[in-house]
């Protein structure tokens, strides 16, 4: 298989529901083109709504250690020792080669505000992180380990909605206000900085760009509301059929709609960007 130099490729993809299958999180049916993928020298980088905890061991079974990743929905970024600069990022003292970066809002703060936000609007909403081990493996179908891992927030906190659309839209207000973001994803909102997909995508092409010298071509691949920006930011997209009932508008002009749902959906849209290219 030919070695794809010019220019050079990035994907990013979301993992739940589009990499990953939204139910069991199987990745099976993606196998073949990681296999392509890695082959060719392209580099897959995960950008989720999962924590640091959660990708760490992840990346191993996809076998993405070596390339980035983007976390928390864009608040976490981790940059391998490939992608860190020489002078910015190199840590003696890490001794696992991993540099992370932080484009979201400090955690603590993200939880206060939210404490002061439910009482003012007397809201019923469930945090990710003051949920049970049980609640969560019962909202997310994850094992109670991982489950674990998930509370493990850096920089955005995931939350269940039990109420009105117009206390969610006074939610929604206060948090403008006070410079933070509410995102919908495949299974909870996300409340976090001014960062997100799209911007931490950004983030990384420019740190790839000034590491290598040229602008690489880009392919986004998702299946949320959550993933629209990371869609935008890229040079080609995929907007992979959910299993939610979520609205995912999208204006893109090299998008495509895949007929299939999560990683046999992922592999569609894979073959119709890079299928002859990687033959």
């Amino acid at each position: 298989m030919q070695e794809v130099t010019s220019p050079p490729r990035l994907v990013f993809t979301d993992l739940d529901g589009s990499l990953l299958d939204h139910h069991d999180y199987d990745w099976e049916p993606a196998r073949p083109w990681l296999n392509r993928l890695a082959a060719a020298g392209v580099p897959v980088i995960p950008v989720t709504s999962k924590t640091r905890a959660e990708l760490l061991p992840l990346r191993r079974e996809l076998g993405l250690e070596q390339t980035p990743f983007i976390a928390e929905n864009g608040a976490i970024i981790g940059l391998p020792a490939a992608w860190q600069h020489a002078r910015l990022d190199r840590d003696p003292a890490n001794v696992d080669g991993l540099r992370v970066k932080a484009l979201g809002v400090d955690i603590d703060f993200l939880t206060r505000r939210l404490r002061v936000i439910r009482e003012r609007l007397q809201a019923d909403f469930r945090c990710l992180p003051d949920m049970s081990i049980e609640e969560i493996v019962e909202a997310t179908g994850l094992d109670a380990p991982r489950a674990e891992l998930a509370r493990a927030r850096e920089g955005s906190i995931p939350l269940l909605w039990h109420d009105s659309e117009a206390k969610l839209d006074a939610l929604q207000e206060m948090l403008i206000n006070d410079n933070l973001t509410l995102t919908q994803g495949g299974r909870f909102w996300h409340v976090m900085g001014s960062a997100d997909k799209g911007r931490a995508v950004n983030w990384l092409m420019a740190r790839f760009a000034a590491l290598r010298g040229v602008a690489p071509w880009s392919l986004g691949l998702g299946d949320g509301p959550n993933d629209v920006a990371l869609l935008k930011a890229t040079d080609a997209a995929v907007l992979i059929r959910g299993v939610h009932s979520h609205p995912v508008e999208i204006e893109h002009p090299s998008l495509y709609r895949t007929q299939t749902a999560g990683p046999r959906g992922w592999a569609e849209g894979m073959e119709h960007w890079l299928g002859k290219e990687l033959s």
